[in-house]
């Protein structure tokens, strides 16, 4: 095979579906911004039935390229064509109406509404002229859901869901609207291995039903599992385009990132040191285990999604105190009440929805980075603007984040630099306690390896990380002891040689409820 080019695609099959034919074609698509040329003469297409995943790295265009096709963005240049006809995207309402529906990594929901009006948004049935069918809008939810094997509540709160339940109403909210082609843009983020499967199932139904799928994700081992061809990009263009299989995985990284990157999981064998943290699950009471984390470690905590343990951790930082939840910190039992007070007693936290909970949007990337230590560079009500600056640089440098200044806005970042700059608040705070939840979530191959070289050179300091992730590959490579939770408490504690995929799922799922494997910690 040829070596891959920057101005035009490897390929080992057409990049068009060709006038005539049954597909979704793009033809030498551009799309520039001020100062980045986003999009630079790209051409593929989606044929009818089958899924086509589109890899790269952030800022490579994926995301970019899905906007155009799902009409929210409007091409510089280049040529859309439906089965054989140029088409003209406008509007997200004029994709919809040629069948084209898109599901986004940033999630689209009214947080205010019901989950079934969100579902049929635009969509409503009505009794009357101006009242809405709630009755109708849940029978038809549940029709939905029961199609795609979900155990969701159409009268739910959508901001009330975790960030799993709330992607798969947007996974749902697209399959009902009966597209022939569907965009799908990380669905499977925020999803477990049993949800993915799920989900998996219902698009080998909807491509024998002859639904065209675009497919972009970050998680590498499943584009082997799913699609059927691949198109790499890099800066804007597309750089390679096959059936997917015909390229190993190291063979696709190298393409994405221009390199060939080595180990995908560089977990370092660090021996613990001392004693930091022991806790309980808040629920099991004295009789249930208790998870220990020690200097050089990371501790992974697995579990279905409502499992809990994005809940327990946030219990664990002060995020939503609870007084039955105690912990002992190097040997001390505490009670923590508050964020801040977590943070005092040497603890971090990067939380799953950053934007919502890790990042202060609208700010520069330099007051993200130092608002942990504000009162470190403050005297009198006066900030030390030259310390600031420095303890800013430091962190960008150590973690290279890419960014034109750290004056620039947050909000302007990539998502894995922006998941760098919550990691560096907490690391500028010199904590020794770090809880990464879902912390390679929506970042590219390259970043989630600069995160996972991070988490070495933090074990190596000494601190001890909680890793919490629905990816189970990540989970067993990166943690040397894992715990499992069930409906909120610890129901196992794994050796890093004992836990595999099944005996977490095992576990997750409540098959081996009330076996509780015991780790032999001490009560607190």
């Amino acid at each position: 095979m040829s070596g891959s080019s920057e101005s035009k695609a490897e390929t080992k099959d057409s990049l068009e579906t060709p006038q005539g034919a049954s597909g979704l074609s793009v033809l030498g698509i551009s799309k520039g911004f001020p100062g980045v040329q986003a999009l630079d003469e790209v051409s593929f297409s989606i044929r009818r039935g089958e899924v086509h995943a589109i890899l790269g790295e952030n800022g490579a265009g994926k995301s970019t390229l899905l906007k155009i096709l799902s009409g929210a963005l409007q091409p510089d240049s280049g040529r859309i064509l439906l089965d054989g006809k140029e088409i003209f995207l406008r509007t997200p309402g004029a994709a919809s109406q040629v069948g084209i529906a898109a599901i986004y990594q940033e999630l689209s929901l009214v947080p205010w509404l019901s989950v079934a009006h969100n579902l049929f948004l635009g969509r409503e049935w009505m009794v009357g002229r101006f009242l809405m069918s709630k009755k109708k809008l849940k029978e038809k939810a549940d029709e939905v859901f029961s199609l795609l094997g979900l155990s969701l509540d159409p009268s739910a709160i959508a901001g009330n869901l975790g960030m799993a339940e709330q992607q798969l109403v947007e996974i749902s909210r697209a399959f009902s609207r009966n597209a022939g082609f569907i965009l799908m843009d990380e669905p499977t983020a925020s999803l477990t291995e049993t949800e993915i499967n799920l989900l998996f199932g219902k698009i080998e139904t909807l491509k024998k039903a002859g639904v065209g799928i675009l497919y972009i994700s970050h998680r590498l081992e499943e584009i082997f599992r799913i699609a059927d061809r691949v198109t790499v990009m890099r800066d804007g263009k597309s750089v390679y385009s096959g059936a997917a299989g015909e390229l190993s995985l190291p063979e696709l990284i190298a393409r994405m990132v221009g390199r060939s990157i080595g180990n995908h999981y560089p977990k370092e064998a660090i021996e613990p040191g001392e004693l930091l943290l022991e806790a309980k699950d808040g629920v099991s009471g004295e009789e249930g285990l208790t998870l220990s984390l020690r200097q050089g470690e990371v501790v992974g905590l697995a579990g279905l999604v409502g499992a809990g343990r994005t809940e327990w951790a946030r219990k664990l930082f002060g995020a939503d105190p609870d007084p039955k939840t105690r912990f002992r910190i190097c040997g001390t039992e505490v009670s923590v009440s508050s964020p801040r007070q977590g943070r005092d007693l040497g603890m971090g936290m990067v939380p799953e929805n950053r934007k919502e909970h890790g990042l202060i949007l609208g700010r520069s990337v330099l007051h993200n980075i130092t608002i942990t230590i504000m009162d470190w560079l403050s005297g009198f009500g006066i900030v030390d603007r030259k310390r600031q600056s420095a303890v800013s640089s430091e962190y960008i440098g150590k973690l290279f984040i890419k960014c034109p200044s750290d004056t620039v806005d947050i909000s302007t970042l990539s998502g894995g630099n922006q998941q760098k700059a919550v990691l560096a608040k907490w690391l500028a705070r010199k904590g020794k306690i770090i809880i990464l939840d879902e912390p390679t979530r929506g970042i590219d191959v390259g970043a989630k390896l600069e995160m996972y070289q991070q988490m070495n050179a933090l074990c190596r300091e000494g601190k001890g990380i909680i890793l919490i992730s629905s990816d189970l590959p990540e989970l067993l490579s990166m943690s040397d002891r894992l715990y499992v939770m069930h409906e909120g408490r610890f129901v196992a504690s794994l050796d890093k040689k004992e836990a595999s995929q099944e005996k977490i799922l095992e576990y997750a799922s409540g098959l081996n409820y009330g076996q509780t494997i015991r780790n032999g910690s001490e009560g607190i």
